[in-house]
């Protein structure tokens, strides 16, 4: 007797498939596995602005439900849908290109205790990643906060491996450089 398996243990791709057939509860699935990433990813990107990355998260997942027809189940759909949620955010971007977060100041923390460095670190770090380029600003949070391969990164953003890393490489020397006054407590953070 054959039984189907569990949505659960089904590949992304497969999910697809069965969206495409009209199944709500591979949708479903298929949200439960990425809206917390795909949510903190939109948030990010468009400027710690919850409501808007909210539109935007629910937007992206029209898209899938009302083009799930175009997608290619032979790609990976991460690198798919991460590339999709990229370019919505490009095309924000340029909606709002006069519009730049300037004059952002972080306290820098002299007598405080170590946990209020580790949050001025972190405030400092959301700062820096905001004055990126779009592109580097994505490679370094698909990299470290989402945890995709170079491999992966590279389909999102249209680039070669080598450039990938070559420019986390560089990412990593300026944010180091850019957050040296906080190294301690960072290697401790660590540890």
């Amino acid at each position: 007797m054959f039984f189907k398996p569990k949505l659960a243990r089904l590949p992304d791709e497969q999910l697809m498939q069965e969206i495409r057939q009209g199944r709500e509860a591979a949708f479903t699935e298929l949200y439960a596995r990425y809206s917390t990433s795909l949510l903190r990813y939109f948030t990010r990107m468009l400027w710690n602005n919850r409501a808007l990355a909210e539109d935007m998260f629910h937007d992206l997942f029209l898209k899938i439900i009302h083009n799930s027809q175009q997608f290619d189940t032979n790609r990976k759909f991460s690198t798919w849908v991460y590339s999709v949620a990229h370019n919505m955010c490009k095309n924000e971007y340029r909606k709002r290109q006069n519009q730049r977060l300037d004059g952002i100041e972080v306290k820098q923390a002299h007598d405080l205790d170590r946990a209020l460095d580790l949050l001025f670190a972190y405030d400092k770090l959301t700062v820096l990643l905001e004055t990126l380029e779009e592109t580097d600003k994505t490679i370094f949070l698909l990299r470290y906060e989402e945890e995709l391969s170079i491999s992966q990164i590279s389909q999102v953003v249209f680039m070669p491996e080598g450039t990938v890393k070559s420019r986390l490489f560089y990412l990593r020397k300026h944010l180091a450089m850019e957050l040296n006054e906080y190294k301690v407590v960072l290697k401790e953070k660590t540890r």
